[in-house]
């Protein structure tokens, strides 16, 4: 049997008698990238195939909530009362996604937003227009509009303009992981890929690429059911396969800080695709950029604080809990403390919340601030200085240190308990290929590979050291359709 790494090495055309299958455009991957990049290759009037790992469509996105970050002033937006633009949100993403983002696709996702929005609805992705205005992953009703980003919390309430951004396809009954707002993402984006010829083939695992000799890919070896099967591109092959954050012996070569920790993906994000198009010499971004989550209902964290192993807070609580992953596990080494008192935890596990599993009960419960920082093993004095600073400006309406919103600040009292999240995070990878605004994989020497588009996870995107909620989804979708149209043009 070959080895990983002679799998992936291209194949060159000329050994190949003859092909199993052909289409203009193939597609690696039916989640959101591969299905909106097989809508319009279609529409661009190609003939167009998708091959799927699994037994049917939808990847990572069908079993997600579902949110597309979109702004720049949608008819959601508008109609939930709320102003934006297209300079608003690039002044936001240019913050929020971390250093080394790509100023040149923010600006080009934030001008097209709105149009983006336009082309969803027209493939017939429902949204309601009505706001979620409650802490949370995501809204437990079929609301349309939440804020998703921090875009609402300090630092960025000072840079932008606040707009809620995470748009949501409309549904009811939604069951986090199990049945999200994903699904009425895919459904109609897959219905009309459908209604245009697209074919699809499934349990098709694809293992690497074909190419000319003068270096152009012209197809992919797959293999199906343990056979080996050949597929030729006339125009081109578009990649779209998610991130490698189940590929252990990749994360622990470009992200170990998340190693074994996958979250918000699906064990066929293997990084299949970008190790095939790194065999061609393809360039990569990004590679140890991630996201984090943390595994408490942001109804908790709002309503607490957040304390590190030295008994400090180093983040005010009522952000984007992305944002508190990313800095809980990053910069205090996975170590985090929600300390709350009694009245505070009970109001949380009363409110609506999509995510009840995380609603979490206390570790410890005290009488005393000075007893709970005993019970911890915290440093003797830090968490008392720490309550007493807190619950001193909570009761100015204050937050001095973090500038938490009055609307959440209100002194601890007693009993006062604190729950245990050491360890408690968990992300997925943002880095992967290289790729123009067209969504042409890019070499290693800055020239685009011939034949060769790439899109979503496997590519790196807008987040590079940071992210808001429907990130992924936004410009997956984006540049999968960027992808199926530069594919078809061949």
């Amino acid at each position: 049997m070959p080895s990983p790494s002679t799998t992936i090495r291209p194949r060159s055309a000329a050994e190949i008698g003859n092909w199993d299958y052909e289409a203009d455009v193939v597609v690696a991957g039916y989640g959101v990238a591969g299905a909106a990049a097989a809508v319009e290759a279609a529409r661009a009037g190609a003939d167009v195939l998708v091959l799927e790992r699994t037994g049917g469509w939808g990847g990572a996105a069908a079993l997600a909530g579902g949110f597309l970050y979109l702004g720049g002033g949608t008819p959601i937006q508008k109609a939930c009362g709320f102003e934006d633009s297209a300079e608003n949100m690039h002044a936001f993403l240019r913050a929020a996604m971390g250093p080394g983002a790509d100023e040149n696709r923010l600006a080009d996702y934030c001008t097209n937003s709105v149009e983006h929005f336009e082309w969803l609805v027209g493939c017939g992705v429902p949204f309601k227009p009505s706001f979620y205005g409650e802490p949370g992953w995501e809204p437990p009703g079929d609301d349309g509009l939440m804020y998703t980003g921090g875009e609402n919390a300090y630092p960025f309430t000072r840079i932008a303009t606040p707009a809620p951004r995470g748009h949501v396809p409309q549904m009811l009954d939604k069951r986090t992981g199990e049945k999200g707002g994903g699904y009425m993402l895919m459904k109609p984006l897959v219905d009309t890929a459908a209604s245009l010829g697209v074919r699809s083939a499934y349990d098709m695992r694809v293992q690497c690429l074909v190419i000319e000799a003068d270096g152009r890919v012209v197809g992919v070896v797959a293999k199906q059911y343990g056979k080996e099967v050949t597929v030729r591109a006339r125009r081109g092959v578009v990649l779209a396969t998610g991130s490698f954050a189940y590929n252990e012996e990749m994360v622990a070569q470009y992200a170990p800080r998340i190693n074994g920790r996958p979250a918000a993906s699906v064990e066929e994000h293997d990084g299949q695709a970008i190790r095939m198009a790194q065999a061609l010499g393809a360039d990569l971004a990004h590679m140890d950029a991630t996201e984090v989550a943390i595994f408490v209902d942001p109804q908790l964290i709002v309503r607490g604080i957040l304390v590190n192993g030295r008994g400090q807070r180093y983040v005010a609580e009522d952000t984007y809990p992305g944002r508190v992953g990313q800095l809980t596990l990053y910069q205090q080494d996975n170590e985090a403390f929600l300390v709350i008192d009694a009245e505070a935890h009970e109001e949380a596990m009363g409110r609506p919340s999509a995510t009840p599993e995380l609603l979490r009960p206390p570790t410890w419960v005290c009488e005393s601030v000075a007893e709970l920082e005993h019970e911890m093993g915290l440093p003797s004095g830090s968490l008392q200085a720490t309550v007493a600073a807190y619950n001193d400006g909570a009761a100015r309406g204050e937050d001095a240190l973090l500038h938490k919103k009055p609307e959440w600040l209100r002194p601890i009292g007693s009993p006062i308990g604190a729950i245990d999240l050491r360890g408690h995070t968990g992300g997925f990878t943002l880095g992967g290929l290289r790729t123009t605004l067209d969504a042409e994989v890019v070499h290693v020497s800055g020239e685009p590979i011939p034949g060769l588009f790439a899109a979503g996870r496997s590519t790196f995107g807008l987040a590079a050291w940071g992210y808001a909620s429907g990130i992924s989804l936004g410009d997956s979708s984006f540049y999968g359709r960027r992808a199926g149209r530069s594919a078809a043009k061949g």
